[in-house]
C-alpha cells in the first residue's frame, strides 16, 4: 500500500510522536508497505512559540495537495493539527479523500498550563479538526472515552512499542550513577512546565532525582533544584543504562496520552510511579509500579515493587503490535496516477 503521513511534529525533534512515527514507518516499510511523510522540513518554517524544536510551516493546501497527488497515496493519515495538518485536511475534504487522524497531545490541558485559554474553548477547535475523519488513531482506552464524551466516538487503538533489543534490564547503570545515593529516581521526557517535573523534584524522598531531558524550563529547575542531577539529552544505549540503573522511574506528567517513557522504563525493569490519571493509569498494573494522588507516597510504594513484574509488564508492547493497529485503523481507496507534479519540489521516498 502506499500511505502518506503528514506531520508537523518531525525530525530533529525529539518527543514521543515523533519516534512513534519513525517505529511506525520503519514498520511499514520491512511489511513492504510505500511510505511518504509530508514534514516542515519541506517548507519555509518558524519556530513555535515556547516549543522552539516544533517548526510551523507555512504550507498552504494546494501545495500540500499537489505533493498528495504527486505521491498517489491509497491511505492518508493526518498526525497533528499544525498547519501541515491543516493543510491536508483541507485539500481532503475538498477533494473527498477519506483521512485518518491521530490524538497524540492534550492540548486542551497543554495550552491552558502556558496560556489563560480555557480547555473549553480549545476542545471546540479538537472536535472541529477531528470530527471528519473517518478513525481518529488513540493511545489508550480512557483516551477513547475522553474523545466519545466530546462527541468524536469514531476511535480506533494505535498503542506503543518497545525496542527490546534496546531497553532491557541487564543493562549497566548509567556511569553517571556510581556513588549517587540511593534509591535513584529517575524522569526522562521534555523539560516543561506541562510535564509537571516540579511535583517530583519537590517530593521528600531521600536518594537522588536525576532529570534527561531538555526544554525551556532545564534552566529555572536547576536553579531551584540544585541537589538535582541533570544530565540534559541522551539517547540509545545511554539511556536504556539510565532507565535500567534507577530505582524507579517517575512520571509526575498528568496531561501526557501515553507515555512512551514509561513502556521504556518497564522494558528495563524499572517500576513506575505516576499519578492514576489516563496514560499511565492505563498502562501501569500488576505489580509493576504504583498510582497515587500523593506523587511521594506512589514512589515509595513503586520502590517496593518487584523489577521482573516491571520487566514482564514492558514485554507486552512491541512496535509491530503498535503498527498492525495503525493498519487496521487506516481508511483505504484505490491507487490513482499522480496527475500533478509539483514544480521543482522533491518529495521523499
Amino acid at each position: 500500500m502506499k500511505i502518506l503521513i503528514v506531520t508537523d511534529a518531525w525530525e530533529p525533534q525529539v518527543n514521543g510522536v515523533v519516534r512513534t512515527l519513525q517505529a511506525t514507518i520503519s514498520e511499514l516499510r520491512k511489511a513492504g508497505h510505500e511510505v511518504a511523510v509530508i514534514s516542515p522540513d519541506l517548507f519555509r518554517s518558524i519556530p513555535c512559540p515556547s516549543y522552539g524544536e516544533i517548526r510551523l510551516a507555512f504550507a498552504g493546501w494546494r501545495k500540500v495537495g499537489r505533493m498528495i497527488r504527486a505521491f498517489a497515496p491509497q491511505a492518508i493519515h493526518i498526525s497533528t493539527e499544525g498547519p501541515l495538518g491543516l493543510a491536508a485536511r483541507r485539500w481532503c475534504l475538498k477533494t473527498g479523500f477519506p483521512f485518518t487522524t491521530a490524538y497524540h497531545t492534550r492540548f486542551p490541558d497543554y495550552v491552558a498550563a502556558r496560556l489563560p485559554v480555557s480547555p473549553a474553548f480549545v476542545w471546540r477547535f479538537i472536535r472541529w479538526f477531528h470530527r471528519p475523519a473517518r478513525h481518529i488513531m488513540v493511545a489508550t482506552r480512557s483516551l477513547a472515552r475522553e474523545l466519545a464524551d466530546q462527541g468524536l466516538p469514531q476511535t480506533m487503538p494505535w498503542e506503543r512499542g518497545v525496542d527490546h533489543a534496546l531497553f532491557r534490564p541487564d543493562r549497566a547503570p548509567h556511569p553517571a550513577f556510581d556513588g549517587l545515593p540511593r534509591p535513584i529516581q529517575l524522569y526522562v521526557g521534555r523539560v516543561a512546565v506541562e510535564k509537571n517535573i516540579e511535583a517530583f523534584l519537590n517530593t521528600a524522598q531521600p536518594g537522588t532525582k536525576v532529570v534527561v531531558g531538555d526544554g525551556p524550563a532545564l534552566g529555572d529547575l536547576r536553579a531551584h533544584h540544585p541537589d538535582a542531577l541533570f544530565l540534559g539529552k541522551l539517547g540509545g544505549e545511554m539511556l536504556a543504562r539510565a532507565y535500567a540503573g534507577a530505582d524507579v522511574f517517575v512520571f509526575p506528567s498528568r496531561t501526557d496520552t501515553f507515555g512512551l517513557v514509561v513502556i521504556e522504563a518497564l522494558s528495563c525493569g524499572t517500576p513506575v510511579a505516576a499519578y492514576p490519571v489516563p496514560g499511565p493509569g492505563d498502562i501501569v498494573q500488576g505489580g509493576a509500579g504504583a498510582l497515587d494522588e500523593d506523587l511521594g507516597a506512589a514512589i515509595t510504594a513503586a520502590l517496593t515493587c518487584d523489577r521482573a513484574d516491571a520487566v514482564a509488564l514492558g514485554a507486552r508492547y512491541s512496535w509491530a503490535a503498535c503498527t498492525a493497529q495503525f493498519v487496521q485503523a487506516l481508511t483505504f481507496v484505490p491507487a490513482e496516477p499522480a496527475a500533478i507534479t509539483p514544480s521543482g519540489t522533491p518529495y521523499p521516498a
